[in-house]
């Protein structure tokens, strides 16, 4: 009985869990959108002023550092 008991309160600790991280998915999503559109609103803004993106991004651009650990140590 009391192994029954503790599985259902993984199992219920599990589902709240992925309820919140789908809400927070979701939240980010959102985010995301709104700060695409205003990005897309400053590029469109700075074509119109005649400034030319492809050369300013070849200025300051880095190669990209590739992390030596896996995502299961970062977290």
């Amino acid at each position: 009985m009391a192994k029954k008991a503790n599985n259902d309160e993984q199992v219920g600790f599990h589902k709240g869990a992925l309820t919140t991280l789908a809400k927070e998915r979701e939240e980010l999503m959102r985010i995301l959108q709104i700060v695409e559109q205003l990005m897309q609103m400053h590029i469109k803004g700075l074509k119109d002023m005649g400034v030319d993106l492809q050369a300013e991004a070849k200025k300051t651009e880095k190669p990209a550092k590739k992390s030596d650990k896996p995502i299961e140590d970062i977290v």
